[in-house]
């Protein structure tokens, strides 16, 4: 809606939520933030972590005051995205099929657990779950046969980011689509689909050979030496991804003659050969500490670092000196940390300077720009549709 900010993306964001609740995400703690005044509780991380830069409108669209206010609010907007079951919102006539006839050009854009077609399609579906059914939890975890094997699931909601990335990639089409005067389309996004299409090297292993890939713990199933290896005071990642890095690796521990051994010169021959390998790199590892491996490692160039925890992330050098981390000014938590978006404009930069929203914060400028004035407005928040 409206003009484009192009230090935020371009897109001004209206974030629709229940009156008196919210998004879910607001109560998914600890931790939550405290109050800067009061020192309550306020909102989870959780809400933070994915909801800077929006605008949050509270609007009960269960009742028809409030959904004809959302129907004004889809006669400018460019883009709606929605996250309810596959049909639910058909009843409060903000479906795309009603919403087309409402605004012609807008591109309406559906996620969903599994899409609006197909025997599951009625199913609610949360990441944990889509990881499970969509292969990730197989290829997961340490083998079946060593302490700890089994399934794991990924530690973050990577099922769900895969269905936003793809989502923003297929919205960002379709306005270029729409600029080229062939007017909106309606967009299926189904988290299902989604960790099918991102299983790539795990999946194609499968339809070339037929045969399941298996759980490896840290290994590759394509690639080796591509692991965690022990050091003398923790582990390390060795993440060689080619011929010559191996041997650069074996030069660098003085055993130069083992890069043209025939049973690992080669991608292919390491593969096949990965306990040999691995019982050739193993010892080797255990001898250095993981910060004299780093050093080592950069000065062969070859691929290999720390496993580091979270707070060591946010510590580390290079992390600091790109601006990883932020805080950023809030009205009621004083401030709010944060990660920075990865993009890098050259001459659009990003700017970081709205943080999350509280609920319902910019319900009454955002209802203002649809003409509607004060006594109405304040109406609708006597009759429960607003808060």
């Amino acid at each position: 809606m409206g003009d484009p900010e192009p230090r935020r993306l371009g897109a001004e964001v209206i974030k629709i939520e229940k009156p008196g609740v919210g998004d879910d995400t607001r109560q998914m703690g600890p931790p939550f933030l405290h109050d800067a005044a009061s020192g309550e509780l306020g909102d989870a991380a959780y809400f933070m972590c994915c909801n800077r830069g929006k605008k949050s409108v509270a609007i009960d669209f269960s009742q028809p005051q409030g959904q004809s206010v959302l129907r004004q609010l889809v006669q400018q907007a460019d883009v709606l995205v929605e996250n309810y079951k596959v049909g639910a919102l058909s009843k409060y006539g903000l479906d795309y099929s009603s919403l087309k006839s409402v605004n012609p050009e807008l591109i309406y854009c559906s996620i969903t657990g599994f899409g609006q077609t197909g025997p599951y399609k009625d199913r609610a579906g949360y990441d944990y779950l889509i990881q499970g059914m969509g292969g990730l939890m197989s290829v997961t975890g340490e083998r079946d046969d060593f302490p700890g094997g089994g399934p794991q699931r990924v530690g973050v909601a990577v099922s769900d980011l895969m269905a936003g990335m793809y989502a923003t990639v297929a919205i960002l089409a379709a306005l270029h689509h729409r600029t080229a005067g062939h007017g909106g389309q309606y967009i299926d996004i189904s988290l299902l689909d989604c960790q099918v299409g991102s299983l790539v090297n795990q999946g194609l292993n499968y339809l070339v050979t037929g045969e399941p890939p298996r759980r490896m713990g840290s290994g590759h199933p394509n690639i080796a030496p591509y692991a965690v290896y022990p050091a003398s005071d923790g582990h390390l990642i060795l993440a060689v991804g080619n011929d010559t890095q191996f041997r650069r690796l074996c030069s660098a521990v003085g055993q130069p003659d083992v890069g043209t051994d025939d049973r690992f010169a080669t991608i292919r021959a390491r593969v096949s050969n990965r306990s040999a390998l691995d019982a050739w790199i193993t010892p080797i590892t255990r001898s250095r500490s993981v910060a004299e491996w780093v050093e080592l490692l950069e000065a062969a160039q070859v691929p290999g670092g720390p496993i580091n925890d979270i707070a060591r992330v946010f510590e580390d050098p290079h992390v600091i000196a790109r601006g990883m981390r932020m805080d950023i000014p809030h009205p009621r938590y004083g401030s709010v940390p944060s990660m920075r978006n990865p993009i890098r404009y050259s001459e659009t930069p990003l700017e970081f300077d709205v943080p999350p929203p509280m609920l319902g914060e910019h319900t009454n400028e955002i209802l203002q720009s649809l003409n509607l004035g004060a006594e109405e407005i304040d109406q609708l928040r006597r009759d429960g549709v607003l808060s």
